[in-house]
């Protein structure tokens, strides 16, 4: 299987349970913090691909779910600068295997990414957060 880099938000239930998944279908993750990572704005753009700006963002973050942001109101350069900025407010994970990058975890994107097998029942959302970002 594959080795991946895992950038989570150290004591994320749903990064835990994301985490268990991929080790269980036999890939290797080498896992790191994604709110204190050196992120430049190309490096983190290229996690993003083709997703649309509001796609970007943890939905869960407090100044998002306050409405004090709203992505659907960003540009690219503005989405990229705030997250710079107050790393809480990009979406996660973010993984990165053999140069290919991406955001979040849409089983059926991950298994067409990595070949990582789709979530069963008892795993449930994968990607909404189950508490307030903190």
């Amino acid at each position: 299987m594959s080795t991946l880099i895992f950038y989570e938000k150290p004591g994320c239930a749903n990064n835990a349970r994301q985490k268990l998944l991929l080790r269980n279908a036999g890939h290797e993750l080498v896992v790191r913090d994604l709110l204190s990572e050196p992120w430049t704005a190309e490096r983190l753009r290229a996690f993003f691909g083709a997703l649309p700006v509001p796609d970007w963002f943890n939905r869960a973050a407090p100044r998002v779910k306050s409405g004090e942001i709203v992505p659907e109101r960003l540009d690219a350069d503005t989405a990229l600068a705030l997250m710079l900025a107050e790393p809480l407010l990009i979406r996660r994970p973010l993984m990165e295997c053999d140069g290919k990058r991406i955001a979040g975890f849409d089983a059926e994107r991950v298994a067409a990414w990595i070949g990582a097998p789709l979530v069963r029942e008892e795993h449930g959302d994968l990607q909404t957060c189950r508490h307030d970002a903190k």
